[in-house]
């Protein structure tokens, strides 16, 4: 490997020009790409351990909103910290780039103050709008408040379609037709509840938004499952991550794949909150480009990529290994607008390398590395400041 300027520019035993390099013995390593986590929310991390796994999604939510209202200041000290302490954490797992989800736009400062690159996704939410135009180019406004640097990029995202009117719908999706070079998410077909709202307009969704003062009157159900609601307002693109899609049916899986939507899939998270064991094995024989993420810390017991990996490997044994790194690493990056950044190996791309130690008995390693790694068992390479 010969890396100049920070970037890769060669892969082998010699270097861009031929010439034989000395070479570093590692030791007993697997070398790979840094990991994505495609999906989290930093903002939650002081949640950690408070919010206790529920049987149905709607409870769970109510959870996190208590937890939430009890801390009104978004940027204070315990949030600052634990928005600290999971960019550490993340990069202490070997992960490289995070999508980061933000009602707040609080995690931008620590985040382009660390070695994390990330895709900081602006999350709106508002079903009952009845100016959604002035909604979206508000929330544009604070975006551009804080310019794109070289490793942290904001964009919009829509939290799901129980809690976004499609108005809203439309008018994320106007103001990402004018940022061509930017991408967005959204929470979809994430739990049953989400299904029966979508399909009848009744169920505890409707219950929810009536108790918080969100239920618009005037809404009428589409009757259609979340993807095929989504869809036909055309907010489903190549630059569309999908999140969660625990529901989702073989047609909605088809109807992403053919818009190129990538589906992120955090299944630790969907156990703790009620909203069940996403079909993973059926995700990768629909076609669908799939990538990984870990949710957050008031879902998951941490931020590592691998566990999530290992969660995969049990949910869908039938799934190869190869599949599911190469969604932790380049199915990650190219879905948040890194791809020509980090996601593989090769000559181009940013020289941010990990190790993960092996055994000696390791007869397949791709196999190992979704068994569990711990982080003690990364490192990273190339970058004598990065975390170990």
């Amino acid at each position: 490997m010969d890396v100049d300027g920070g970037r890769i520019v060669g892969v082998g035993a010699t270097d861009a020009k031929g010439t034989a390099d000395p070479v570093v013995d590692l030791g007993s390593v697997a070398l790979m790409p840094g990991l994505v986590n495609a999906h989290t929310h930093l903002e939650l991390s002081h949640l950690r351990d408070l919010i206790p796994p529920a049987d149905k999604f709607v409870s769970w939510v109510r959870g996190v909103m208590a937890s939430r209202r009890s801390r009104p200041d978004p940027s204070g000290a315990d949030i600052l910290a634990g928005i600290r302490a999971g960019i550490d954490q993340s990069l202490r797992c070997g992960t490289v780039l995070v999508g980061d989800i933000s009602n707040t736009l609080v995690p931008y400062g620590p985040l382009v103050e660390s070695d994390l690159a990330a895709v900081l996704f602006y999350e709106l939410i508002r079903f009952n709008a009845p100016d959604p135009t002035s909604f979206v180019a508000d929330a544009c406004v604070r975006l551009a408040a804080r310019d794109a640097v070289d490793h942290v990029r904001p964009t919009l995202a829509a939290h799901a379609p129980y809690s976004v009117a499609p108005s809203v719908f439309t008018a994320i999706r106007a103001a990402m037709d004018r940022w061509p070079e930017r991408v967005c998410s959204v929470h979809l077909a994430e739990s049953r509840e989400e299904s029966e709202f979508l399909a009848e307009g009744t169920g505890e969704w409707r219950t929810f938004l009536e108790q918080v003062g969100s239920w618009d009157p005037a809404w009428t159900p589409p009757r259609l499952s979340p993807v095929a609601a989504l869809d036909e307002l055309q907010f489903l693109t190549d630059r569309t991550l999908a999140v969660h899609g625990v529901q989702m049916t073989a047609d909605d899986l088809a109807c992403l794949a053919a818009r190129g939507t990538t589906l992120v899939t955090c299944p630790r998270s969907n156990a703790h909150t009620g909203a069940g064991a996403p079909p993973i094995s059926a995700f990768y024989a629909s076609g669908v480009r799939v990538a990984v993420g870990t949710d957050s810390l008031a879902s998951t017991p941490d931020l590592n990529v691998f566990a999530e990996l290992e969660a995969m490997r049990a949910l869908a044994p039938d799934v190869r290994a190869a599949m599911l790194l190469d969604s932790a690493t380049r199915q990650g990056a190219r879905a948040l607008g890194f791809g020509a950044d980090f996601g593989t190996l090769e000559s181009g791309r940013r020289a941010r390398m990990i190790t993960v130690t092996l055994p000696g008995d390791v007869a397949d390693v791709e196999e190992y590395l979704v068994s569990g790694i711990e982080p003690y068992q990364v490192s990273w390479v190339t970058d004598r400041d990065a975390p170990r």
